[in-house]
């Protein structure tokens, strides 16, 4: 529907993960032309409303990552200007860029995630209900920043000082033993579940977007049926906070029992990135994800 239109392509910004979007931003952008879509890079860093009008953008594909882009807010704001955007509307943003409020998503619709306490100003010093290794997150920041494992009590003020710098609101779940897997969701169908293999045991930000996984198995070797319960827990999650697009489902421990660990609402779209492997696994190449994604815009306003 929008492969004839004007696209702004939205990247940059000024989240902690800038970088991460410009890269994904221009990946997403080659793919656009070289499909012959008239697409321009918008940087949101700057005046991104004047660029829209000038530019005459007609729809949005948005590439941003963090705060300001993956949160709603850009959404809404896209949504008042009367312009249809990619992916996830601005309430299923807004959840799954909180994990605390996705995390009591997800247990209302009965899906397994780790025993979690949510903290916030004034609670720091409070008992944790369970037992060591913890993950210590801020709530709304994505790409493994501020995330601290924790096994030994005297790590764990440490962690939360430095969750506490990037959000006020912070998480701490349980460690879930096991493997790292992930699964892509494109337009309300569950793409090809993978398994991420680290030299540490943990996915982090230097690992996703650096040195990349010491293996990623696509398809994640495991049974037909682990790999069915997977991606029917992706999609089951992607529906739970009502996303739209594209998404990618987080999941750690193994073929006996997983437990989802979040959902990512604008997935990275870089080289090492897990979505375009995901996809690829099912038949699309990098250009046929994109055009996909594309003729979802406007699906999350609905």
């Amino acid at each position: 529907m929008y492969s004839k239109s004007r696209v702004g392509v939205l990247l940059g910004g000024t989240s902690a993960e800038r970088e991460v979007s410009l890269t994904t931003g221009n990946a997403i952008l080659e793919a656009l032309l070289s499909r012959g879509v008239d697409a321009v890079a918008i940087d949101t860093a700057e005046d991104w409303r004047t660029a829209i009008h000038k530019e005459k953008v007609q729809v949005a594909f948005i590439a941003l990552h963090g705060r300001g882009g993956e949160d709603g807010t850009i959404q809404g704001a896209l949504e008042m200007m009367e312009v249809p955007y990619t992916g996830s509307g601005v309430m299923a943003s807004a959840i799954a860029m909180d994990k605390i409020q996705t995390k009591r998503i997800l247990m209302a619709c009965g899906l397994d995630t780790p025993p979690f306490v949510a903290l916030g100003p004034g609670q720091y010093d409070e008992d944790i209900p369970f037992a060591l290794p913890v993950v210590v997150k801020p709530s709304r920041e994505g790409s493994t920043i501020g995330i601290t494992v924790v096994r030994d009590q005297s790590e764990l003020a440490g962690a939360i000082e430095t969750a506490v710098k990037h959000d006020p609101y912070i998480l701490i779940e349980a460690f879930v033993e096991g493997d790292d897997y992930t699964v892509g969701v494109l337009n309300n169908e569950a793409l090809a579940a993978i398994q991420i293999v680290t030299k540490t045991g943990f996915y982090d930000y230097h690992t996703k977007y650096v040195t990349g996984a010491e293996d990623y198995r696509v398809p994640a070797p495991i049974s037909d049926e682990a790999t069915e319960r997977l991606r029917t827990g992706a999609l089951d999650a992607y529906l739970a906070v009502r996303c739209a697009g594209a998404a990618r489902v987080d999941f750690r421990g193994n073929e006996e029992d997983f437990s989802v660990i979040e959902i990512n609402t604008i997935p990275g779209m870089t080289a090492t990135s897990l979505l375009p492997m995901s996809a690829n696994a099912m038949g699309f190449d990098f250009e046929s994800l994109v055009m996909e994604i594309l003729k979802s815009a406007g699906e999350g306003s609905r």
